[in-house]
């Protein structure tokens, strides 16, 4: 087991890795069913949510830095952009939502490594994050082939 994976608390891993069975799931079934686009509107459906629920993670941390940094602004004003990128790919075609959630997980997860530098979270916390939204992408765009 990698360190790293060891000092992740057990609520936060059986939480984060559990979120990640529906991305596998419906990305197996899309893969492997003539029922596709039923799948494929499920998984696209729950990335929205779960993007959603990212972007809420930098709501947090915006939080806890002084509101009147620059940084918190940041913060703030970036959290709530997942969400809309979300429901704009619920409103997209199908290729195009798996494509454009895959790359807002991707985008948020750069503004995660940038987020790390400037500021001190747990040391589990991006190694988490790197997993996480590496299945949840791969799923995305493996359902592309569906």
């Amino acid at each position: 087991m990698p360190p790293e994976h060891a000092t992740v608390p057990q609520i936060a891993r059986l939480l984060g890795y559990g979120g990640l069975i529906p991305f596998a799931a419906l990305a197996a079934l899309a893969l492997g069913s003539s029922q596709s686009a039923a799948w494929i509107h499920a998984l696209i459906a729950y990335g929205a949510v779960i993007l959603s629920f990212v972007g809420a993670l930098h709501w947090a941390f915006g939080m806890l830095v002084a509101s009147s940094d620059r940084a918190a602004r940041t913060m703030l004003c970036w959290s709530v952009i997942p969400a809309l990128l979300g429901w704009l790919a619920l409103l997209a075609t199908p290729n195009t939502a798996l494509v454009l959630l895959a790359a807002t997980f991707a985008l948020h997860f750069s503004l995660d490594l940038r987020l790390v530098r400037q500021h001190s979270l747990p040391a589990w916390y991006l190694p988490l994050r790197a997993r996480l939204t590496l299945v949840a992408c791969t799923s995305l765009l493996l359902s592309l082939f569906a």
